[in-house]
């Protein structure tokens, strides 16, 4: 378990919270779920109803749908954020390819912190904008 400190360096290193100001990081990083998972275990699995996001803080997983690969993502990127705001089944399963290490943030939480800190708001949609221009 990391302590708050830990919690709030690795948040500042993340492109989604890079703006978001120490004491806002703070109540972010008190509100994570750790999370471990092993190399070939399913984190999501698509068509499952998700409100939550993930963000890998060591390792690094697959997103996969329909039988092909999307994307491999590893630590300090982002993953299940549509669900986090719009809860609907996931469009794509994620698999960890190695073990990884992952904190959770539910849907509830991040709506308040996007209500009182417009710098989470605007690092959600340059993750969202981001992923459009990819095709991801």
């Amino acid at each position: 378990m990391r302590i708050t400190l830990e919690r709030v360096l690795i948040l500042k290193s993340i492109d989604l919270f890079s703006a978001v100001p120490p004491d806002a990081l703070v109540e972010v990083a008190s509100i994570l779920e750790e999370i471990e998972v092993e190399a070939g275990e399913e984190i999501l699995h698509e068509g499952d109803m998700g409100t939550a996001m993930y963000i890998i803080v060591d390792g690094r997983v697959r997103v996969h749908a329909k039988g092909r690969d999307i994307a491999e993502l590893g630590p300090s990127e982002v993953f299940g954020e549509l669900a986090a705001l719009d809860p609907e089944p996931r469009s794509a399963s994620v698999t960890a390819l190695e073990p990884t290490q992952l904190f959770k943030l539910s849907s509830a939480p991040l709506f308040e912190l996007m209500a009182s800190y417009m710098e989470v708001t605007r690092g959600i949609l340059r993750v969202l904008c981001r992923r459009m221009r990819a095709g991801l």
